[in-house]
Formats: C-alpha cells, sequence, structure tokens
C-alpha cells in the first residue's frame, strides 16, 4: 500500500475516535485545558488535512490507483457523516439539513458505484470540492461553537446553510455528469452504422447473360 492510500486509510481510522471524543462528556477539562470539543475540532482538522495531502501526494508522486480514488470519497462520507451525526446528537445541528447533507452523499455513492461497475470513474468537480470545503468549515465552526461559543455557532450554522445549497446544487452537477460521461461512453462503444450506397455507374459490374 502506498503513503497517499494509507493516509486515507488512517482517515478512516479516525472516524470512531471522532465520535467517542465528541459524545463523551466530561466534567472537567482535559489536561492544559483542552475540552472535548477542542479535541474533537483537532481530530476532524487532522483527518480533514489528510484528505488534501493524500490526493497531492498521489499526484506528485504519480501514485494515483483506482483503490485510492474509490477509498478516498468513501472515507471522506464516513468522516463527514460521523461528524454531522454527532452534531445532531450534541443538539448543535439541525437534523434535517444533515439529513440533505447525508442524503446527497449517499445518492452519490450510489452513482459512483454504477459508474464504476461500467468502468467509468468520475472525478471531483470543484463544485464538489467547493461542498467538501464548506461541510469542513461548517463543521469545525459547530464543534468549537459547541463549547460555550456562541459567535462561533452561529458562524458556523450559516455555514452549514451553504454546505446544504452546496451539497444540492453539487448533487445535481454530479447526475448531469453521470448521464453524459455513460452516454458518450456508450454511444462510442456502439458500431458505427453500416449505410449502402450504390455504386457509381462506372464501378458497376454489368451482368452476365447464361446461354442456354
Amino acid at each position: 500500500m502506498n503513503l497517499p492510500n494509507a493516509l486515507t486509510l488512517g482517515r478512516i481510522f479516525l472516524v470512531p475516535l471522532l465520535v467517542v471524543v465528541l459524545l463523551t462528556r466530561f466534567e472537567q477539562a482535559w489536561i492544559f485545558g483542552v475540552t472535548s470539543e477542542m479535541l474533537g475540532a483537532a481530530i476532524f482538522g487532522l483527518a480533514s488535512l489528510t484528505d488534501w495531502l493524500d490526493g497531492y501526494l498521489a499526484r506528485r508522486r504519480k501514485q494515483v490507483t483506482a483503490l485510492g480514488q474509490l477509498m478516498d470519497p468513501l472515507a471522506d462520507k464516513l468522516l463527514i457523516t460521523a461528524a454531522l451525526v454527532s452534531l445532531v446528537q450534541m443538539n448543535v445541528a439541525p437534523a434535517w439539513m444533515v439529513a440533505v447533507v447525508l442524503g446527497r452523499e449517499f445518492a452519490v455513492t450510489v452513482l459512483r458505484s454504477l459508474a464504476h461497475a461500467r468502468g467509468v470513474i468520475i472525478s471531483a468537480s470543484p463544485l464538489g470540492k467547493f461542498k467538501m470545503v464548506s461541510q469542513v468549515v461548517a463543521v469545525l465552526l459547530l464543534i468549537l461553537g459547541s463549547d460555550d461559543m456562541p459567535v462561533l455557532l452561529t458562524i458556523g450554522r450559516l455555514a452549514l446553510w451553504v454546505a446544504v445549497v452546496a451539497a444540492v446544487a453539487s448533487a445535481f452537477d454530479y447526475y448531469r455528469r453521470f448521464n453524459h460521461v455513460l452516454a458518450t461512453r456508450d454511444g462510442a462503444a456502439e458500431p458505427p452504422a453500416v449505410v449502402e450506397r450504390p455504386l457509381p455507374e462506372r464501378d458497376r459490374v454489368p451482368h452476365m447473360h447464361r446461354v442456354e
């Protein structure tokens, strides 16, 4: 396993640790005054950083693999799902907004699986990347804002609105690209139609009359 794929796998292993830290309430702050919210934000930030780092290293080292292209979005969806569900449990994020975001993630996963079954891997679009960045910013602000920081909490909820709109828009964009790529591939796979055209007069072979 190469380094980019190892970083992606490490991001997956950070998911249960994030849930435990966010949903376990401590009466006192941890060592050096670090609260569970601060530690959870640090874990989430580290996991999000590996999302950028594994892609950067894969391109720089020319280690882009089919496994990495499939495992990377899966790790992202697990991380975002764990963080948002934890925020709902903490009464920080509205459940319906989280349901919209997660519904988009699962729908895109289905489309990606269907495309892969047809031998097509659809790369992330700029709109999809913006969606991911907006989600990361919103989650970080909501985690930190839940630690008696109402200003960050308000900004985080506004950022979550941006993430919801971006998620819906990117879902429609992904569906459009999915249909376009498969239609193009299926059209290219079909053999060209054979059109029968009459031969020019000079190329025609005269009929041979049989003599009995």
